[in-house]
């Protein structure tokens, strides 16, 4: 196949596909037949990413890995998508949570099955336009598409007090937005296109975009905020724990998952290329925040009755290693953070769906009123404590290299702020091992009497998770190469 005579690219069809199926789902009239459809259209999407691991040589395959569209939207712009290292390493999260997500919930009822379903693609069309997004414009674009569907999602199907928590969620990341948006249009007017027509959105320009130290400072916080409003991380988290408690849990898995990880990739392909002098002059003030935001949500998180309330704050806690990891500015910190933010959305993901299970038997999530599950589901209890080991990096599991990588980053960067965020990790294994001993094997009640082990598919998606576990715990290598060359070039910025 020569690929220059390809018609359509793997960035495009990633985007487009999961749009069209997810566009198709509101077209459905028998709500129980769209499961299937979308379980199907999810694993099409997952092979459609496998493949662009495969044609992963940007030098022969070029065409495949990178579309272009000319728009005529503000004087000149361009719509880029295209697939480096870390656009990969994300897209194909994305592609293996959805099908996971869908099987574990299949047996999940949701009122109007099709519209939920419908959003739940669009959501990862989103998602993957904003992994894709060479230029600022379609990345702007795609960042409030992903938005859209989660805010419907969590109002429509969310818990009692979804409507309070969707709107705090909604007031954070649209104030946010609109300061990215102020942000973008600034350095779009500085910006000087390579063939001399003009401004331009695409990524290249605003890199080498020329910004005096003083527009730089602010630019920065203008896109930071945004950016940390999303992740989240310290002070900037308070929809968080409240939103992932209302949602429904399969939109709660989008989010922690995946959702988060937005502002993260944000940073390493916005931030640190464009305003390298601020992020420099800043990066002590961003560690402190993340580790005062780890050992702020390590702590709170022992205080936890409600699961998906626990789980919240232990994901507040890595997101904010990761965050610190990117502002070390080390190669050693910055391969962590992709690593991690991989292997952080398949152990989250797993811990969600261990609670989905759980709350979908005894109708309750408080720790304080469940207790012996391990009698009644063994096959469970093993599979949730692999998960829940794996979350706080125990070794031979997929995070420990990561945090391993991240740590050494930030020690490298200062050993108090590494000592402090040493301190989180082992709170994080005492509230998680609490939770395990309490759910798990503790005494049974009247609620817990009634478990019953889980079903074959349940068992079988909870079991592809732990492999995924231990084969990225013993052999990380291959995605720490996938995006070796991305490190690389974030790092000449700072050398």
């Amino acid at each position: 196949m020569n690929p220059q005579d390809v018609w359509i690219t793997f960035p495009e069809l990633l985007v487009w596909f999961p749009l069209l199926a997810g566009l198709v789902c509101f077209l459905f009239k028998d709500n129980s037949k769209v499961k299937s459809w979308v379980l199907l259209a999810s694993i099409l999407t997952l092979c459609i990413s496998f493949a662009s691991l495969y044609f992963s040589d940007d030098a022969k395959y070029l065409a495949l890995n990178k579309a272009s569209y000319t728009l005529k939207y503000m004087n000149n712009g361009s719509f880029i998508l295209g697939l480096d290292g870390m656009g990969r390493l994300l897209t194909l999260l994305t592609a293996f949570a959805f099908p996971i997500i869908f099987v574990a919930t299949y047996n999940t009822p949701y009122k109007s099955a099709k519209n939920f379903y419908g959003l739940m693609l669009l959501a990862q069309s989103g998602l993957m336009g904003v992994f894709t997004a060479m230029d600022a414009m379609s990345f702007y674009f795609f960042w409030e598409l992903a938005l859209i569907p989660v805010y419907f999602l969590s109002s429509q199907w969310g818990g009692e007090k979804r409507i309070q928590a969707t709107f705090k969620f909604f007031v954070y990341t649209f104030a946010g937005s609109l300061l990215m948006l102020i942000g973008i249009i600034y350095v779009y007017l500085h910006t000087i296109n390579i063939n001399g027509n003009g401004h331009s959105f695409a990524l290249y320009a605003f890199a080498g975009v020329r910004l005096n130290p003083t527009e730089q400072n602010w630019l920065f916080w203008l896109f930071f905020i945004a950016f940390a409003i999303k992740m989240p991380i310290f002070p900037f988290h308070t929809w968080q724990p409240d939103a992932y408690e209302q949602a429904p849990t399969a939109t709660t898995m989008v989010l922690s998952g995946i959702m988060v990880k937005m502002g993260l990739f944000a940073c390493l392909r916005w931030l640190l290329p464009i305003f390298p002098q601020a992020t420099i002059k800043f990066d002590t003030i961003i560690i402190g925040l993340s580790v005062i935001g780890m050992l702020y949500a390590s702590i709170i998180a022992l205080k936890q009755d409600d699961l998906k309330r626990l789980v919240a704050y232990s994901s507040i806690a890595h997101i904010g290693l990761m965050c610190a990891g990117i502002f070390t500015k080390t190669e050693v910190g910055l391969q962590g953070v992709m690593l991690q933010m991989f292997c952080h959305g398949i152990n989250i993901i797993g811990l969600w769906i261990v609670i989905e299970l759980i709350e979908r038997q005894t109708g309750v999530r408080k720790i304080s009123q469940l207790g012996g599950v391990a009698h009644k589901a063994p096959i469970l209890t093993i599979l949730l404590v692999v998960t829940a080991l794996a979350n706080i990096a125990l070794p031979l599991t997929n995070a420990f290299i990561g945090e391993f990588m991240l740590f050494n980053g930030l020690f490298a960067f200062n050993k108090w702020y590494a000592a402090a965020a040493g301190i989180s990790i082992i709170l994080a294994a005492v509230y998680t091992l609490n939770m395990i001993q309490k759910v798990f094997y503790g005494e049974e009640n009247s609620i817990t009497t009634a478990i019953k082990e889980i079903a074959l598919h349940e068992k079988i998606i909870l079991s592809v998770v732990v492999v995924l576990i231990f084969m990225m715990g013993v052999y990380p290598q291959p995605m720490i190469n996938l995006t070796k060359g991305t490190v690389e070039a974030l790092m000449l910025k700072f050398n």
